[in-house]
């Protein structure tokens, strides 16, 4: 079987964001050249930014994974759920991708635990590695749970 998957770049990384199987979905792309910062919101927050008359939080996966700030202007992945919806700064959207589910791999025993509440295991591909992201886990109240300022 093969599940599409969105890659996403930060930095020099590759994460992927299953199309399929997933409860939370991607609405939309946009820039997020116009995002407000929060003051006193937990780290990974990256800020508020205004979708279709609504006002979102969202979350910075740079931040998240403990990486330095983007240099240029990051784009905002809107996810609907059924709590309702949010953003992901990432620093670029890829090409969708057909990846065979038999390639993909659990989280590595190694892995720090921070890690292994964000990934959802790997596929080796010929020449990178492609990390498996689940927007459930990504969504800010649930991260405001896992991980407590």
């Amino acid at each position: 079987m093969c599940t599409p998957v969105q890659p996403r770049r930060s930095a020099r990384c590759r994460w992927a964001i299953p199309s399929t199987a997933s409860p939370s979905r991607m609405s939309s792309k946009s820039s997020a050249s116009r995002y407000q910062p929060v003051p006193l919101a937990p780290y990974f927050v990256g800020g508020l930014v205004h979708y279709r008359g609504e006002v979102l939080t969202a979350v910075s996966l740079r931040r998240l994974l403990g990486m330095e700030p983007a240099k240029t202007p990051e784009d905002v992945l809107v996810f609907e759920n059924p709590d309702g919806l949010f953003g992901l700064f990432v620093d670029s959207v890829g090409e969708v991708l057909h990846v065979s589910q038999a390639e993909h791999e659990p989280n590595p025993a190694t892995l720090e635990p921070r890690r292994q509440q964000l990934f959802a295991g790997a596929w080796k591909l010929k020449d990178r590695l492609l990390v498996s992201l689940e927007p459930e886990r990504l969504d800010p109240m649930r991260l405001a749970s896992a991980f407590p300022a």
